[in-house]
């Protein structure tokens, strides 16, 4: 597709072909080119961390999840070194109102997150049940 090219696939979906230069919700799009080398930098640092709690000894549905941020994260990070940008192509809309388009790894970071927080409730929870040494 060319870059700013819509096509419509149903009365709510666009398949679009735009660049993101910033982060989620394009935030500091306009920066002047300084937010790559900071967005790449964050990615790398989050990356780091992520890889570093994937290898601890975690719960396999905890490790799935940050597994999801991490390809996630990394897929943008490639974009984000070799083009500069992000390429976004989902562009859900509801009459004149348009979500911000985002990308495959977009989904995989927020399904990751979602599968993250609610592991965490879930597992508060069955601790607090389940736990014979705790008081309360």
């Amino acid at each position: 597709m060319a870059y700013g090219e819509s096509i419509s696939v149903t009365p709510f979906f666009n398949w679009v072909h735009v660049w993101n230069t910033g982060a989620a919700f394009s935030l500091f799009a306009n920066g002047g080119g300084w937010q790559r080398y900071f967005l790449i930098g964050i990615a790398v640092v989050v990356s780091i961390f992520l890889i570093k709690l994937i290898l601890e000894n975690r719960h396999k549905g905890e490790a799935f999840a940050y597994s999801l941020i991490l390809g996630g994260a990394m897929g943008n990070l490639i974009d984000r070194i070799f083009r500069g940008y992000v390429v976004d192509s989902f562009d859900f809309y509801w009459r004149d109102w348009h979500w911000p388009a985002f990308n495959l790894a977009d989904i995989a970071i927020v399904t990751g997150a979602l599968l993250f927080v609610s592991g965490s409730l879930l597992g508060e929870k069955t601790n607090t049940n389940t736990n014979p040494d705790r008081q309360g």
